[in-house]
C-alpha cells in the first residue's frame, strides 16, 4: 500500500547606519537563500522546557542523537521521491521559496502543545509555505499528562490544526512520542493511553472531518499503547526511524505513509538542521491525501 486511503523595544537607529558586518550578513542571506539563524534546541543532556518540545524531541531520547545522521552505512539518506520537512520555532525564519526550489514538496509545522502552548512561528510558517506552493499541514505535540485527548484535539483544531479542501492542506498530525519531560508513557497505563488516543482521534474527526495522522516510533507505540491495532484502519502512519535503510513499523500498521528518516537534514532556505521526511507514494497520492480523495 502506498499512501493512506479513505498540518520590545525597537532599536532606534538611522536608516542608513547599517554596520558593514550587518550589511554583509544581509547580502549573504540574499545570495544563499537560507533562512535566518535560529536558536538550537536544547542539547540531549539539557532539559526541555514545557511548551518547547518539537517533533522528534522524544525520539531523540529513544534513538539517540547520533542515529539522526547517516549512521549505519545509510549514505546518502533516501532523498528520492516525494520529500518533505517538519519545522517549529527552533528553525527560526525560513525562506520558503528556497525550500520549494530545493525540491521539497510538503511541510508540516508545529501548531500547538498540550492545552495552552502555541508555536511562535506557526502562522509565519503556515502562510509562508502555502504561498511558496508547498502542500502543508500542522501538528500537535501531545501531552497526555496534562489533559484528556478530547480537550487537546479541540485546542489543536481551533489553533491552526483545522483542515480545508483547498488542495494545499494536509490533515493534522498527532505527534505522540517518548515524553521529553519525564516518564516515557506520560504516567498512563496502556489502557489509559488507548483511551486518550481514541478520544483525540474522535474529537479531531468530528471537528475537521479528517482522520488525524499519527507520528510515533515503533518502540513507543508498542510499549505505551500495548501494540494498539485499531488505529491502523483509520489513521495514516508517520514513522520516525533515523539512520536506517528501512523504518520499523509499529505492530498493527501494515506500512507507513510518511517516514522521518533524519533529524539532521539540510535544505536550502532553512538555517541549520531540519527533520527530513519521505512520502510513501507519488506526488499525485500526496495531493489525494490533501484533497481527501485517497
Amino acid at each position: 500500500m502506498l499512501a493512506y486511503r479513505s498540518p520590545s523595544r525597537r532599536l532606534k537607529r538611522s536608516r542608513c547606519a547599517l554596520p558593514a558586518g550587518a550589511l554583509g550578513a544581509a547580502v549573504a542571506l540574499i545570495v544563499t537563500g537560507t533562512g535566518t539563524a535560529a536558536a538550537a534546541p536544547p542539547a540531549p543532556d539539557e532539559p526541555v522546557r514545557s511548551g518547547q518540545a518539537w517533533m522528534g524531541a522524544g525520539t531523540r531520547i529513544e534513538q539517540g542523537p547520533a542515529s539522526s545522521s547517516a549512521a549505519g552505512g545509510v549514505t546518502p539518506m533516501d532523498t528520492s521521491g516525494v520529500q518533505g520537512i517538519d519545522v517549529s520555532h527552533w528553525q527560526g525564519a525560513i525562506n520558503w521559496g528556497s525550500v520549494k526550489a530545493a525540491g521539497i514538496d510538503f511541510a508540516y509545522m508545529k501548531a500547538t502543545e498540550g492545552t495552552t502552548f502555541k508555536d511562535s512561528r506557526f502562522s509565519a510558517n503556515y502562510t509562508g509555505s502555502y504561498n511558496a506552493g508547498l502542500i502543508r499541514g500542522a501538528y500537535h505535540f501531545a501531552r497526555p499528562d496534562v489533559s484528556n485527548g478530547a480537550t487537546q484535539a479541540g485546542y489543536f483544531a481551533s489553533s491552526g490544526g483545522g483542515w480545508s479542501g483547498d488542495g494545499k492542506t494536509l490533515p493534522g498530525v498527532l505527534d505522540i512520542e517518548h515524553n521529553p519531560y519525564g516518564a516515557m508513557c506520560y504516567g498512563l497505563s496502556t489502557t489509559q493511553m488507548r483511551t486518550w488516543i481514541n478520544d483525540f482521534y474522535n474529537t479531531y474527526k468530528a471537528r475537521t472531518t479528517r482522520d488525524v495522522v499519527i507520528y510515533t516510533t515503533a518502540s513507543w507505540w508498542n510499549t505505551c499503547t500495548g501494540s494498539l491495532t485499531g488505529m491502523a484502519a483509520k489513521s495514516p502512519l508517520w514513522i520516525a526511524h533515523w539512520g536506517t535503510a528501512s523504518p520499523t513499523v509499529p505492530s498493527g500498521f501494515p506500512t507507513w505513509t510518511i517516514w522521518q528518516y533524519t533529524a539532521t537534514g539540510r535544505v536550502g532556505g532553512v538555517s541549520g538542521d531540519v527533520d527530513r521526511n519521505k512520502f510513501n507514494g507519488s506526488f499525485a497520492r500526496l495531493q489525494a491525501l490533501a484533497n481527501n480523495t485517497a
